[in-house]
Formats: structure tokens, C-alpha cells, sequence
């Protein structure tokens, strides 16, 4: 008994002298990455817009065979305590597999519900996230210059609650970032929508950037918006392919360049003539000298569209190669993140049940995950460590 006692024991402290050497012998943990600071060079972070009650972060990442550097996810402004604790149990996913978490914060009770106090305490919670390890990219009150919002076409009062929050955000939380992401301008003023800017008001007079009288698509639909440079960390826009023409809800090819088009305000095609549109990507990216996010991508299918429509796979094969074009780097190197829109769920605009995953079905899986450029930059393999205050 003694000899096997005395054995027992020394096998334990064999494997714990292995586990100690092993640990030794491991690289020591990432350093968190900045909010701030894009990837260096031709880098790209990819990431992902997930449905969290379908699939973990963990269970993305093994069907991607990468952690996301970069994981998106909504929530109310200001947010009550239940959502607040959903949005730690965001954080602790991207803690464990992925890297910054792109908050997406909706004022649903208008930008005046915005207040210092509001703000001050969203910074508060970013730098406890930051403390644990979670950088945090904050996209507030996105597509301010559609009519489809209760923040939107306010340009006055969304500039003031950007900076309040903004200036929150910088003081409190460094780490973390602000980003401005308008929707596209084609189709712009969005006119019929339940808050479109009101004829005759002072908000209507302000988005009329040419002086005719009127508010049409010769107008602007970004720069009344925009919150100034000391403000925005990144710019950033969704892109998706939605088909070919309003209304929509058909299974159809994007043409060959739509992206890169509908990013530098050159689209003109079967969706419309939007070459009135300011080049996004050169003004905000090059002249600005801010960051650029793709914050949303896919490509639309109806899950029950008829016979004759594009398959899904050749569909949604023919947008990826349109983000993945290997010319992406070079063309624009403002260009810091990608994020892919992973859901399946019903779409209103198109009343019906639409598919934008491209890693749940197996072979599309493997097409995808095949397809994916060397120059995409992922979230490290493991937790990394959090800057110290003042670091």
C-alpha cells in the first residue's frame, strides 16, 4: 500500500511537471487588439453577424475552421437590465472565441433619450469589457439617413447624440471605438418611410445640400449625417445582394463588380442608375483617412422562390467572389473589415423566409471556406490579454 501510495503520488507530479513544461513551452497570449487601430498592411478582419439562438460562436467558428476577429450583435439605447445581461453573455462568447465585439446600439426612443448620463454609462460598460478582454466597436444608431428609424433623417439631433456618446466612449472606455455606418445612398431620400423628414421642417432644410427647394436624390445622403472627424474611429457601410430590382425577393446573379460599385457610388445597373451617389469609400476612407467596414454583406435567397431562379449555391458563390476578389486589397486599402450576415429568417421587405447563411449547409460550407483569401486577418486561438490601464 505504501509502495503504491508513494507511486501514485510520483505520477501525479510526473504530469504536473509535464503540464508545467507544456505551459512553459506555449507562446504567451495575444495582447488585445485596439479597437482603434485597423490591421496593419493588406489585412482584412472578417467577421460575422450571427443568430445567436441558432448557433454559438464557438460552434461558427469550428464550421469556419477560424474564430472571427470581429462578431456583431444589437441591442436597445438605453438598455434595460435584461438586455444588458444578453450583452454580456455576447461579450463572453467573443472572450472565448472571437476577438471584438461590434455593438450595435439602437435608440428606438430617439436621439433625445440619448443623455450624458446614458452615455457615460455604455462607457463605463465598454471598459469593463475591454478589462476582461473584449475590445468593443460601438456602430451607433446605424442607417440614420433612411426613414425606416426613429433616429433617422434627424441630422441635428443624431450629430449631438454621436458626439455625446462619442466623447463618452473616448474618455472613458480608449480601447474601444465609435463607428458611423449610413445605409447606401441609392434610393435616397427614402421617401413614404414612417419617419421621413417633414416638408416644411427644419431637419428637411438642413438634409436640402443643393438649395433647390426639395429633397431628392441630387441631395446628399451622407455628409449631414456625418459627426466629425474628432467623433468617428471607422466608417462603414452594409452591402448586400438583394437581387436585381425592387421589389425584390427573386433568386438572381449579381452583376459582375455590384459591390465594388455600390462602395464607390458608380452602381448602374439593373437596380437603377445610382451614379448620383458620392463615392463612399473615397470620402469617408481616403479623404477622411478612416477605416472602413463592409459591416454587413450576403446575398439574398428565397427559400421559396420558384423553378428557373439561380441556384443557391451558384448565388451566393458568385457575391463571395465578388468579396473575396483578390484586386480588394489593392484597390482599397481603407478597407479594414468584412462581415458576413449568417442568418436565416423571414424577411419583411421581401415577406418570405430567406437564407443568407453560407456555413450551415455542408457543401456550400466547403466552397466557402475554401474561398477564403489569404489576406482575411481572424481572431487569435485563444483569449488573449487585456491591456493594462494606462498601457
Amino acid at each position: 500500500m505504501i509502495v503504491a501510495a508513494v507511486a501514485g503520488w510520483g505520477t501525479v507530479n510526473v504530469v504536473r511537471d509535464v503540464e508545467h513544461r507544456s505551459q512553459a513551452q506555449m507562446p504567451p497570449a495575444p495582447a488585445c487588439v485596439d479597437a482603434r487601430v485597423p490591421p496593419d498592411g493588406p489585412g482584412v478582419w472578417w467577421g460575422v453577424n450571427l443568430d445567436f439562438e441558432r448557433k454559438t460562436l464557438a460552434q461558427y467558428a469550428a464550421d469556419l475552421g477560424h474564430r472571427p476577429a470581429v462578431t456583431v450583435t444589437f441591442t436597445d439605447l438605453p438598455y434595460t437590465d435584461t438586455q444588458r445581461a444578453d450583452l454580456v453573455r455576447a461579450v463572453e462568447q467573443v472572450r472565448a472565441d472571437g476577438q471584438i465585439l461590434l455593438l450595435t446600439l439602437e435608440p428606438f426612443a430617439g436621439p433625445d433619450a440619448v443623455t450624458e448620463q446614458v452615455a457615460r454609462q455604455v462607457a463605463t460598460d465598454l471598459a469593463e469589457f475591454n478589462a476582461a478582454g473584449v475590445p468593443v466597436i460601438v456602430r451607433l444608431a446605424h442607417e440614420m439617413n433612411g426613414s425606416w428609424y426613429p433616429w433617422g433623417q434627424q441630422p441635428a439631433g443624431y450629430v449631438e447624440m454621436f458626439r455625446t456618446v462619442a466623447a463618452a466612449v473616448h474618455e472613458v472606455a480608449p480601447e474601444s471605438a465609435m463607428m458611423w455606418a449610413p445605409n447606401y445612398g441609392g434610393g435616397y431620400p427614402f421617401g413614404g418611410g414612417q419617419f421621413e423628414a417633414p416638408v416644411g421642417s427644419v431637419a428637411r432644410t438642413a438634409l436640402d445640400t443643393d438649395g433647390d427647394g426639395a429633397l431628392t436624390s441630387a441631395d446628399d445622403p451622407y455628409a449631414p449625417y456625418y459627426p466629425g472627424d474628432d467623433a468617428v474611429d471607422w466608417v462603414g457601410m452594409s452591402l448586400y445582394h438583394w437581387g436585381a430590382a425592387y421589389p425584390w425577393g427573386e433568386n438572381e446573379l449579381p452583376e459582375p463588380g455590384k459591390l465594388a460599385a455600390q462602395l464607390t457610388g458608380t452602381y448602374d445597373g439593373a437596380g437603377g442608375d445610382d451614379t448620383v451617389v458620392p463615392d463612399f469609400y473615397t470620402r469617408y476612407g481616403v479623404e477622411h483617412g478612416k477605416p472602413v467596414a463592409i459591416v454587413e454583406t450576403g446575398a439574398l435567397y428565397n427559400t421559396a422562390a420558384g423553378a428557373g431562379q439561380a441556384a443557391e449555391f451558384e448565388l451566393k458563390q458568385a457575391w463571395w467572389q465578388q468579396v473575396f476578389d483578390p484586386t480588394v486589397p489593392q484597390r482599397f486599402p481603407q478597407l479594414k473589415m468584412i462581415n458576413w450576415f449568417e442568418w436565416d429568417k423571414h424577411e419583411p421587405e421581401v415577406d418570405t423566409r430567406v437564407d443568407w447563411t453560407v456555413t450551415d449547409d455542408p457543401h456550400l460550407r466547403t466552397a466557402f471556406t475554401a474561398a477564403l483569401p489569404q489576406w482575411l486577418r481572424y481572431g487569435p486561438d485563444r483569449p488573449c490579454t487585456p491591456n493594462q490601464p494606462g498601457s
